[in-house]
């Protein structure tokens, strides 16, 4: 990390000026990608493309990493290893922009990871074309799964770092409805919460609507469930602190003259320390197994973790040399600050969150918002403030989530590129001046 600290601001210019020749090719694969949108765990499509498009830059690639996910790697020269992360993944959910690459189906890229992708291929065909002006290694991964908080580990555990190498640091970005061109980091605040996806059972004891009597109703016993866990938050946490208890999903009964035998929930815990998210894991168990017995349940419920995320906090030094260049190359009036949000991610685990699956202790990763909205989208919000104005645009996660590519596209691909020759090393010109272009 230290090569970074001290490396000449004018080496970003030689590279990032290459930019406008790719953003037409990267557009048009950006577009493709949110046409054709891929749920986690078959992103096969997706991958296949990015794959391919790494492969004609010259980076060595290995396919199937932990699933659909890819591994690209450029060596040049002896320097930091530096990790470029980017998720192939889109929501099961049905678009609603009015776009005109619009997906037409069940899935949708509202989350902004086919932007992620093109611009994790953009930084990665700058730096592959300006070999000259920088020495180390660069690994791209484009990570499946993300969206069921899955891929991280499944990468890893497939043997991520022993197969392409520790990592001196992993990057990565993430979409938010903030103006186009803008970056925003978390200075030593967590940028994302961690979190706990539950899937709980009830069961009851099924029988006819017209003797619930002879019944043990779970449908009861889950809105008892449903409406207790309110006080989780609104009570058994400090108003100060930041937790979330969700409840997403529920399913029971195939009719309505039956009362069904079972009942199921899908609910999400999120926090802002590991502390806090423990805490109302366990709340939540106690009250799911409280209201069961209040039921007279004839049996205890089942409850399943089926996913779990650490809080994602940014390793300060390395947040601070990505501030340092994005603010050199980007300006300081587009670079602010990210107060912490409850959304989520699994990027926490390429660092010492997931030192139980890599074994590589502290890896310092640094993490930064990007914003996506375009002029006319924000000219056409309402809201008395700023404030009020980005919290009436579409946010992750909506089916009218549209990143404006003209700025989005080129912004986060120079953020990401910046990033990463911040730490990688500078050019060995051998005494003859400086590097030329290749």
């Amino acid at each position: 990390m230290s090569t970074a600290a001290t490396a000449p601001s004018d080496r970003y210019a030689p590279v990032l000026r290459r930019l406008d020749a790719l953003v037409r090719p990267l557009t048009v694969f950006a577009m493709d990608l949110h046409r054709h949108p891929e749920p986690s765990g078959e992103e096969a499509r997706t991958a296949a493309r990015l794959a391919d498009a790494l492969t004609a830059e010259g980076y060595a690639v290995t396919r199937g990493v932990g699933g659909h996910g890819v591994v690209g790697v450029l060596t040049h020269g002896t320097g930091p290893r530096v990790y470029l992360r980017a998720e192939l993944d889109a929501l099961p959910l049905r678009e609603r922009t009015g776009l005109p690459y619009a997906a037409d189906g069940p899935f949708t890229h509202a989350c902004g990871h086919d932007l992620h992708t093109a611009a994790l291929l953009g930084a990665a065909t700058l730096l592959a074309r300006a070999r000259p002006h920088w020495r180390g290694t660069v690994v791209a991964v484009g990570q499946p799964a993300e969206e069921t908080l899955t891929g991280a580990r499944a990468m890893l555990e497939d043997g991520l770092y022993e197969r392409f190498g520790r990592p001196d640091v992993v990057l990565a970005q993430h979409t938010a409805p903030l103006l186009g061109g803008m970056v925003a980091h978390g200075y030593g605040q967590p940028v994302l919460a961690g979190s706990v996806q539950l899937d709980v059972t009830l069961h009851g004891r099924g029988g006819h609507a017209g003797a619930p009597h002879l019944t043990v109703d779970p449908v009861l016993a889950a809105a008892a469930v449903v409406l207790r866990l309110q006080g989780v938050v609104s009570r058994e946490s400090a108003p100060a602190e930041q937790t979330t208890v969700t409840v997403g999903r529920i399913h029971a009964g195939t009719h309505s003259g039956v009362v069904p035998d079972t009942a199921a929930l899908g609910l999400t815990v999120r926090a802002l320390s590991p502390a806090s998210l423990d805490r109302v894991v366990a709340a939540v168990e106690r009250v799911v197994r409280a209201e069961s017995a209040a039921s007279g349940c004839p049996r205890e419920p089942d409850i399943a973790v089926v996913s779990r995320s650490p809080v994602l906090l940014p390793d300060q030094e390395a947040s601070s040399v990505t501030r340092t260049a994005h603010r050199k190359v980007l300006g300081p009036e587009r670079v602010m600050p990210w107060a912490p949000s409850l959304a989520t991610e699994d990027f926490g685990l390429y660092g010492a969150a997931g030192h139980d699956v890599h074994g590589c202790g502290n890896v310092p990763l640094d993490y930064w918002m990007a914003g996506v909205v375009g002029p006319r989208q924000w000219a056409a919000t309402s809201g008395a403030t700023t404030a009020e104005r980005l919290a009436s645009l579409p946010p992750n996660h909506s089916a009218e989530f549209a990143p404006h590519l003209p700025l989005a596209l080129p912004s986060t691909t120079t953020a990401l590129t910046t990033a990463a020759l911040a730490r990688l090393g500078p050019p060995d010109t051998g005494g003859a001046g400086p590097a030329g272009d290749v």
